[in-house]
């Protein structure tokens, strides 16, 4: 047992060192919104048969993990950090700790949100759960700006597939009163970015797995418009950068195309890189075609816009 415990604690602190994180974060310290409680209902981690690429699933206690730059690096930029994973769970290092440490090297602050996936085992209305957890991070990083040495008017969200989808919500409904806030700190991000996106609801488009687990199988027409984020795009939604590939079988890239579209209707600045080819999944990149070549552009957006 105390063999155990010290193997447990050594990989944690190796962890904690190779991704350079500082802490973590509880969403709510306190009362959860929505929550139900069952005890047997636990988070879980599976890795693959190389023991890498942890999924994480079933989270009922959503937190933040803290990765900050150099005190030299750190610009004042932040970014919140939703991984990917269907609604089900989530990819938790390629699609979150390996792009915090990147955003880190231009002296981002990044917070990677391990949010709450959605069930009806834990909460009275799925459909809201992540969208608490990502309006409630976004309001922790403004109320925490001087603590964290960020400007509380340049926190930037990211999301990748189904968590891109969380992302263009809490952009979207970032004034919806889905849980009682403390005060009156805003949870509009200052900007977004998105890649191979979940956007809609829409059953000619969207990814049928985060659909039936964020609404369900046979949700109802004003359910679907509500997360169909296309259309719910005012003038106020921060502008985006979006990522998307032609093949991409799993989330059609109709879903970057018409969230693209809306922006532009609303006069938002938005700026999309459709690819010939990358499939779904890529994360940073992962081969030498030419979606690997994203993080350059995104580098180049986060300048233009003053944001590095």
């Amino acid at each position: 047992m105390k063999i155990q415990f010290i193997l447990t604690v050594f990989t944690l602190f190796s962890v904690l060192i190779s991704y350079g994180q500082n802490t973590t974060v509880r969403i709510w310290p306190e009362t959860i919104p929505g929550a139900v409680d069952n005890p047997d209902y636990k988070t879980e981690t599976v890795y693959d048969n190389n023991g890498k690429s942890p999924r994480i699933s079933k989270v009922t206690d959503p937190v933040m993990e803290v990765f900050l730059p150099g005190k030299e690096k750190a610009n004042g930029t932040a970014v919140l950090i939703c991984p990917g994973g269907g609604y089900a769970r989530l990819a938790i290092d390629h699609e979150g700790r390996d792009v915090a440490a990147w955003f880190n090297e231009m002296g981002i602050a990044a917070f990677v949100l391990q949010y709450r996936l959605p069930s009806d085992v834990i909460m009275k209305d799925k459909s809201t759960g992540p969208l608490q957890d990502g309006q409630e991070a976004i309001r922790i990083l403004r109320r925490n700006a001087e603590k964290w040495n960020i400007k509380p008017d340049r926190i930037g969200i990211m999301g990748f597939s189904a968590g891109g989808h969380l992302a263009s919500t809490v952009s979207t409904h970032f004034t919806d009163e889905v849980y009682k806030a403390d005060d009156e700190t805003s949870a509009r991000p200052d900007f977004s970015m998105l890649i191979y996106p979940v956007i809609s609801m829409d059953t000619e488009i969207t990814h049928k797995g985060s659909r039936d687990n964020l609404i369900g199988e046979n949700p109802d027409a004003g359910l679907t418009e509500r997360f169909s984020n296309e259309l719910q795009i005012n003038k106020d939604t921060p502008p985006a950068f979006l990522v998307h590939s032609s093949d991409d079988r799993t989330v059609p890239v109709g879903n970057s195309i018409r969230y693209y579209l809306g922006l532009k209707e609303h006069g938002v600045p938005a700026e999309m890189h459709i690819y010939t080819q990358g499939g779904h999944g890529y994360g940073m990149g992962r081969t030498e075609n030419t979606e690997s070549a994203w993080p350059r552009a995104l580098k180049h957006w986060l300048k233009m816009n003053g944001w590095l």
